[in-house]
């Protein structure tokens, strides 16, 4: 039997629901000795500045039970490399690619988007509002209704194409920053982003991340990632893209069943190469299984009565 596994995000189609999380998967081309990435309903490249960033000092890598620590420092080659150089690598492949964007002000994000939109090979946008706010004395865009909207605002201006804003998790209430994202144009959410964590060395007695704390992934993410999803989806109606922990095509569904139109595969992309095609087989295998036509049936059909 075959499966219509596409979904819409804004005015963007994808031709199945599965997509590598940004930074996870480099430009677009490095996997491609694995698998064809057009394989997958899209890609997120790796997070683009206006200029090039070396990123944070090593070791900025640490391993931890159930997940692993990063702190990269958004190290980028900078939008006019990406233009050039990395757009140009992915120009033969038949899926989406999402660009995923950040900026120090809410008006370099404008500029960036407004880089990007008029190229045909960036379909949509990801907008980081993870990073520090040079405003407001470093404290990220995300953590704050206010600057998350003047990011929005400043990048809906700039573009026609689908805006999808990811959200922190490291928030006290992310309904607020996801409706202030919603209202002032983001056409969907994704979340989540890493959630703040470090590690130490007990040998040494020294941090493992050389910034000592860092965004914790892997699975030891997910039950939070879900909550998140779980509290944005009860309280709006905009299409939601769930991150956070996903190994399995079970891990994949929970997301769906909650309210998730896609998901992004990040941390299972470095312990396995092919992880995001194969949760995209188990998706297919699922609704074999259970007689479903159509993938999209089964989004937000999580019971809740007992």
């Amino acid at each position: 039997m075959a499966v219509d596994l596409s979904v819409r995000i804004g005015s963007l189609v994808l031709k199945n629901p599965v997509l590598t999380a940004s930074g996870t998967f480099g430009y677009g081309t490095e996997y491609s000795e694995y698998f064809d990435p057009s394989l997958l309903g899209g890609i997120v490249t790796k997070t683009i500045t206006l200029e090039p960033r070396a990123g944070n000092p090593m070791p900025r890598i640490a391993e931890t039970p159930a997940g692993m620590l990063n702190s990269i420092g958004l190290a980028n080659v900078g939008v006019e490399k990406y233009i050039t150089e990395k757009l140009p690598l992915l120009e033969g492949l038949d899926t989406a690619v999402i660009a995923n964007v950040a900026g120090n002000t809410a008006e370099e994000y404008g500029v960036l988007v407004r880089r990007l939109s008029g190229l045909r090979r960036v379909d949509a946008f990801e907008i980081n509002i993870s990073c520090p706010n040079v405003r407001k004395d470093g404290l990220a865009f995300g953590m704050d209704a206010e600057a998350t909207r003047d990011v929005v605002r400043c990048v809906r201006s700039e573009t026609d194409k689908t805006v999808i804003v990811k959200l922190t998790p490291n928030v006290t209430d992310i309904v607020a920053i996801a409706r202030a994202a919603v209202e002032a144009g983001a056409d969907a959410l994704s979340l989540i982003n890493t959630v703040l964590g470090m590690a130490v060395d007990i040998e040494t007695r020294r941090p493992l991340l050389a910034r000592v704390t860092g965004g914790l992934s892997g699975p030891a993410i997910k039950p939070i990632a879900l909550a998140r999803l779980y509290q944005v989806r009860q309280s709006l109606d905009v299409p939601l893209i769930g991150i956070g922990g996903i190994m399995t095509a079970g891990d994949a569904l929970e997301f769906f069943f909650t309210g998730a139109t896609a998901v992004e595969v990040g941390t299972l992309n470095f312990i396995d190469p092919l992880g995001s095609v194969s949760i995209l087989s188990g998706l297919v295998r699922y609704c074999e299984g259970r007689g479903i036509s159509s993938f999209s049936s089964i989004i937000g059909t999580l019971v809740l009565e007992s």
